[in-house]
């Protein structure tokens, strides 16, 4: 009983304390419109303009591409031989690459040799 008297002067002294501190908590931390998520959301939201922003770009990049291609009917060979390797008759295609050469290890015939 002597505890349960001490519990409530305490609750009884600090009461609007109490009270302020479990709003703040509420308002900050637990609710769903709480402070936290609002930062969350916000993050959220800039991280989405970056990718309007790059998106945005990319169809503008895009879009010169294609009136070009629709102005310019060499256009549509260069486009070809660049990306998908398409040639002509009478020429010819070298590949190179920047990718760095794996060696193969030498079989043991050859070693011995």
């Amino acid at each position: 009983m002597k505890r349960v008297n001490v519990i409530l002067s305490f609750v009884n002294h600090y009461k609007y304390l109490i009270v302020i501190v479990g709003g703040f908590l509420v308002v900050g931390v637990l609710d769903e419109n709480s402070f936290m998520k609002r930062v969350q959301l916000e993050w959220q939201i800039s991280d989405l303009k970056e990718d309007i922003n790059k998106y945005k770009s990319l169809n503008e990049i895009n879009t010169k591409k294609l009136r070009e291609l629709k102005r310019n009917p060499s256009a549509i060979k260069k486009i070809a031989r660049e990306n998908y390797f398409m040639k002509a008759d009478d020429e010819d295609i070298f590949v190179l690459s920047d990718d760095p050469k794996t060696e193969q290890p030498q079989s043991t015939n050859e070693a011995t040799q």
